[in-house]
């Protein structure tokens, strides 16, 4: 699995993980407060990930 996280405007962060299955791939998006709490888990194909983290600063994992 591919994994990136990123850091939103709002000080929380999105963690992008690649996910393969065979020969489909799919994001899964973990969006996470600033202070690290899980707000919400979304799944999207990996263009439409790509498009949404698109000039966002990578940072380290928590």
């Amino acid at each position: 699995m591919d994994s990136k996280t990123y850091k939103l405007a709002t000080g929380g962060t999105v963690d992008v993980t690649i996910l393969r299955g065979g020969d489909k791939k799919v994001a899964d998006l973990h969006l996470r407060t600033k202070d690290g709490r899980s707000i919400a888990t979304l799944y999207r194909s990996v263009r439409e990930a790509e498009e949404m983290v698109e000039g966002l600063e990578e940072v380290p994992a928590p």
